[in-house]
């Protein structure tokens, strides 16, 4: 047998292996609630009768719609005997899923990309110009068809993707057992549930070559580890910072690799420096909701870095949900006489839930009942759940994407710190999941006013500090304009909002030296969102050394440098410390 067939029978032999894998793989997943994975009934029947009845009230415009769209096929057929591009040229650059030339190239090709491209505004223009519903249905029927447009393209199915189809041939078939390989492997490590793997697993290791800035576990309770890090300095500034991170994700967000460490460059500035280290929840964390995460959480953690560093005021940061927290377990200090914050820095941190651009598709009854429902039964959320919703709100790019690449092309998954960190998920206890979706997300209580944290009643108002927030100008889980209205809400009058270019993690993990993303700045707070946004001023380069200035002001003099263990303290481990390497 020669060279060809000899491969042709071993890709066989390997198709066979990974058939009886790919079945006995899909005989272990578990049943799951429907609406943990789409909107309920009650969504496509009220979407229908909308349709329907808008289609009685305007049968002109229907009419006009469907005019429009017929023409467009038309011409898109009449394109379909035209003369391919040159070679040289490509398809479509601004779109990445047809930026490749064969989709000009070829008619047969050509037609399939057109013709969706067609069927994705006739959708689209549909929705957007439905008559009699409310914002909040409008904002869900775009999102949810949007995802079905983007399910149906073209690229993602290998008889109408020449770029896969190319791959295959070129390969002869070794592409597809690749891919069929990548497939098996995500389904296994999940048990049977289907999540695209982005990043090499085998490429990083929390503590080896990502989190390693040096430090030290210097306290521990059920809920977080407290890591102090080694200073880089002869001398730092006095009053210390601690930083409170979202415990939805991992905080070694804010130490990938040392060149892109937030964590490393701001003990470089001369600060010292104190991060909590969330633990992965299980069912035995089924209880524990937000009086527990500030009690046990926040409280603690002041409590310690002030006890570690004996001074009686410390700095804090937090981000994403950890600055919700940090807002929350701030306007309660105000309510009890504790004075032991001396400023704030919120970062890409949501406390107004009342806009939550594509977010808030999610925070409706049909989607919240059966979370309920499923945190009920295991006593906590499985990862998996957060980490597919956030996906699904950027699908092109964190889902659709990615599997055609590895499943289709027969890629591996690169070797990036972002999206290996993004695939280290954790699970929510269950009555947290609860208090922060219901009550915060939908019911909105903080903005309100209507929040009880341990006993008291707070307010954004009671959040008094002065304060400076960093939003994300293409942030898609905390929008900016949310960000903003709630700090504007906020009752200090030492207050500062910068906007950053870019989204929700390289909007923050901005460090100077790469001189890749701007900010804006303005002192204007009487006006909307869009107000602040029309008047504020472009500044060049990362927020990061103007927040450092901002905070040095803030923190006292400078004194000799603290390390982990100073005074006698016990050092329970070095940095990253345990929990941080705890698998959901």
């Amino acid at each position: 047998m020669d060279e060809q067939g000899q491969r042709f029978q071993a890709n066989i032999k390997k198709l066979e292996e990974l058939n009886a894998r790919f079945l006995a793989v899909l005989g272990k997943k578990k049943p799951t609630h429907p609406a943990l994975t789409g909107p309920g009934q009650e969504f496509y029947a009220q979407s229908a009768a909308s349709m329907l009845q808008d289609a009685a009230a305007n049968p002109t415009r229907v009419f006009e719609q469907q005019v429009s769209f017929w023409s467009e096929s038309l011409r898109n057929l009449a394109r379909f005997q035209e003369s391919p591009q040159q070679d040289g040229e490509r398809g479509d650059p601004g779109d990445r899923r047809f930026s490749s030339a064969l989709w000009e190239k070829n008619p047969y090709f050509r037609l399939l990309r057109d013709q969706f491209l067609t069927n994705a505004e006739a959708v689209r223009r549909a929705v957007s110009e439905l008559d009699g519903v409310d914002e909040k249905e409008r904002r869900r029927l775009e999102f949810f068809s949007s995802q079905i447009v983007e399910m149906m393209s073209p690229s993602n199915f290998l008889a109408t993707n020449p770029e896969a189809l190319e791959r295959a041939a070129e390969t002869e078939g070794d592409s597809l057992v690749r891919g069929l390989e990548n497939l098996v492997r995500d389904l296994e490590r999940n048990d049977g549930e289907l999540l695209v793997t982005l990043a090499d697993p085998d490429a990083f290791s929390v503590g080896d070559n990502i989190a390693v800035s040096e430090g030290a576990v210097v306290y521990r309770n059920e809920l977080f580890e407290l890591i102090q890090y080694s200073p880089t300095t002869e001398k730092s500034h006095r009053i210390p910072l601690l930083i409170v991170p979202p415990w939805i994700n991992k905080y070694y967000i804010l130490d990938l690799k040392p060149e892109n460490s937030f964590l490393r460059w701001t003990v470089e500035q001369g600060f010292t420096v104190f991060v909590v280290s969330w633990i992965n929840p299980g069912a035995g964390h089924r209880d524990t909701g937000i009086d527990k995460y500030a009690s046990d959480g926040c409280l603690a953690a002041v409590r310690e870095v002030k006890r570690l560093t004996g001074e009686d005021r410390i700095n804090a940061v937090g981000y994403c949900i950890g600055g919700t927290l940090l807002a929350l377990t701030l306007a309660y200090m105000t309510r009890t006489g504790d004075k032991s914050v001396r400023s704030a820095t919120f970062l890409t941190t949501l406390t107004d839930f009342s806009e939550m651009a594509e977010l808030s598709v999610f925070i409706d009854d049909d989607f919240l009942d059966a979370i309920d429902t499923e945190v009920e039964e295991k006593g906590f959320l499985p990862a998996l759940h957060m980490s597919r919703t956030f996906s699904f709100m950027r699908a092109a790019d964190l889902v659709y994407g990615p599997a055609v690449r590895s499943y289709m092309m027969g890629e591996p998954p690169p070797a990036f710190d972002l999206l290996y960190w993004n695939g280290d998920s954790t699970n929510l206890p269950a009555r947290m999941a609860k208090d922060y979706l219901r009550r915060l997300c939908q019911a909105d209580e903080f903005a309100k006013g209507e929040f009880t944290l341990l006993g008291k009643r707070i307010s954004l108002r009671d959040v008094r500090h002065p304060l400076m927030a960093i939003a994300c100008e293409s942030d898609h889980i905390a929008n900016w304009p949310g960000s903003y209205q709630g700090i504007a809400g906020m009752g200090s009058r030492d207050k500062t909002f910068v906007l950053s270019q870019s989204g929700h993690i390289a909007g923050i993990v901005n460090p100077p030296s790469r001189n890749r993303y701007g900010h804006y700045l303005c002192a204007d707070w009487s006006g909307t969102p869009d107000e602040w946004r029309r008047q504020a001023d472009f500044r060049e380069g990362s927020w990061w050394p103007r927040w450092r200035q901002w905070l040095a002001k803030r923190s006292g003099a400078k004194i000799k440098a603290r390390a982990p263990g100073d005074g006698g303290a016990a050092i329970l481990g070095p940095a990253p410390g345990t929990y941080v390497l705890e698998k959901a």
